[in-house]
């Protein structure tokens, strides 16, 4: 008689343990919550880390256990909010929030009311449509002067715009006054939900009294 070299599948248990659900979630913290407003200069990373020879944020923040809402470029400039709070943090940066976003941007030329209402009702970039932004010319605002300074060219003249989201795709603000045909040349947040960049200087960071 031949001996049954069949292999029996063990039963599965009922008990066999499943993924967490909660693995991704975000998380209120542990300690008091930290909530710290940066004015990133122009050229830094938005980040703790970086290659030899960057500029990164751990070369201003000493706080430790708080990590950016969101990104900005490093060649932008401006409000960066900071927070050891996960919920805080998904609120700030996930698009179901909506949380408004607003930046002065200056772009090569003197954009059209059409070009501007195109960007206020929304345009379809490589990455889909936009949602319908808050555009408005303003007066250059009296800022610190950029290191280095813009490139500018000679007889064209440059314009400011108040430009606030709700959304943030990468490179979304300069890439929509591209597609009007007006480069930006510099760009900053000033606005993150309810906090400006007001009273804090370019490397300058402060804790928000809870």
């Amino acid at each position: 008689m031949k001996p049954n070299t069949s292999m029996r599948q063990p039963k599965r248990s009922n008990f066999a343990r499943r993924p967490s659900r909660n693995v991704n979630r975000p998380r209120r913290p542990q300690g008091p919550q930290k909530i710290i407003l940066f004015n990133k200069p122009y050229n830094v990373l938005t980040q703790f880390t970086g290659e030899p020879g960057d500029q990164t944020l751990a070369d201003f923040i000493p706080v430790r256990d708080v990590y950016p809402a969101g990104r900005l470029d490093k060649d932008s400039e401006g409000l960066l909010v900071l927070t050891n709070d996960g919920i805080l943090q998904a609120r700030l940066t996930q698009p179901s929030s909506k949380q408004p976003k607003t930046y002065w941007v200056q772009v090569e030329g003197e954009p059209s009311e059409d070009a501007l209402n195109e960007l206020r009702h929304g345009v379809t970039l490589k990455d889909g449509p936009t949602l319908p932004a808050q555009i408005e010319r303003m007066t250059e605002p009296g800022i610190w002067p950029r290191n280095p300074p813009i490139r500018e060219r000679k007889n064209i003249p440059t314009t400011w715009l108040a430009i606030t989201l709700k959304e943030g795709r990468n490179r979304q603000v300069r890439r929509m006054t591209a597609h009007i045909g007006h480069p930006t040349l510099r760009l900053i947040r000033y606005r993150m939900a309810d906090w400006t960049v007001d009273d804090l200087a370019p490397g300058e960071w402060r804790e928000v009294p809870l």
